[in-house]
């Protein structure tokens, strides 16, 4: 017995030691996540765009890079439902997939309101921890998996109507941000949002658009969204609406622009997709981008969003 007690001691011993070494990385693997954000693949996710030359092949694309917890949309879905439908197809049924509202999502009332169907009463989204504001119910969400929180944004919403505004962080979606942001715990914060708050050049061809047409419109209201995003240290903002793809640290926070997810559908800028990895005290992002024939992505810049 006595023999049979000291193995054991022994035992226990060894194993503590290698914990240091062997062992250490383990819970932080397990605590990592990793999610897809891609935008702006309007009017080329169904119909006769249908193929891998398009959103289908950027969906598909996502799903070779390797398991994922989530997709988040940051707008201009429009149609929406062809979207949905190569969502499920590519990545199954049960998917979990955020949609953002953007500016062509108001175009037209059938677009919108599959939009707020999606997150009936506020809650049917998966994950979602605060609904939104009166008037954006639906359209304004946050939702938390793992070690990441992510604030969903409507830049159209004036307060009243979730289709009122023409691109602005106004008083009401910034007092509903800034509550959601004080209640935040989780050590990757991300917000999302269709507009750029400082438009940039596509990264790949230097490519300009919406240069005056963001949330620089309200400049007022742009300054004080992003000193909100700076004192509450968010991870970063996540945008679109330009189909120009670009990652910066602005004053203090990281703006990524996942450009568009067309395929072959915008030859002026590649299409693209972000792939961001949080946990093990990291986060880190990865654009992949199409060729000229909307295939074949790869990994055309990476970094880290926790340094300058």
């Amino acid at each position: 017995m006595r023999i049979r007690t000291v193995r054991l001691i022994l035992a226990v011993l060894a194993a503590a030691a290698g914990a240091g070494s062997v062992h250490a990385a383990a819970p932080q693997q397990a605590d990592k996540l990793s999610f897809f954000v891609a935008a702006d693949m309007r009017e080329y996710g169904g119909g006769k765009y249908s193929g891998p030359d398009y959103f289908r092949g950027a969906a598909e694309a996502m799903r070779a890079t390797g398991p994922a917890a989530f997709l988040v949309i940051p707008g201009d879905l429009e149609p929406p439902e062809p979207v949905v439908e190569v969502i499920g197809a590519v990545f199954g049924a049960g998917f979990p997939f955020y949609p953002v509202v953007g500016n062509h999502d108001t175009d037209r009332k059938e677009y919108i309101a599959y939009l707020r169907g999606l997150n009936s009463g506020g809650t049917s989204l998966l994950h979602v921890v605060r609904k939104g504001p009166p008037g954006a119910l639906e359209t304004m969400y946050a939702f938390e998996i793992g070690p990441v929180h992510v604030a969903v944004i409507n830049e159209y919403y004036d307060g009243v109507s979730d289709t009122g505004s023409d691109g602005d962080v106004g008083a009401a979606t910034y007092a509903w941000l800034a509550a959601d942001l004080a209640a935040a715990d989780k050590p990757y914060v991300f917000v999302v949002g269709h507009e750029p708050a400082f438009p940039l050049p596509d990264m790949t061809t230097g490519r300009m658009r919406h240069e005056k047409t963001s949330l620089n419109r309200h400049i007022a209201d742009r300054d004080r969204f992003w000193k909100l995003l700076r004192d509450r240290k968010v991870t970063a903002y996540l945008c679109g609406h330009t189909h120009d793809a670009s990652a910066k640290r602005i004053d203090g926070v990281w703006q990524l622009d996942c450009g568009h997810a067309r395929g072959k559908g915008d030859p002026g800028a590649p299409s693209t997709f972000l792939r961001i990895t949080a946990g093990g005290g990291d986060c880190r992002y990865e654009v992949y981008r199409a060729d000229a024939n909307g295939r074949n992505y790869t990994v055309r810049l990476a970094g880290s969003l926790l340094g300058e």
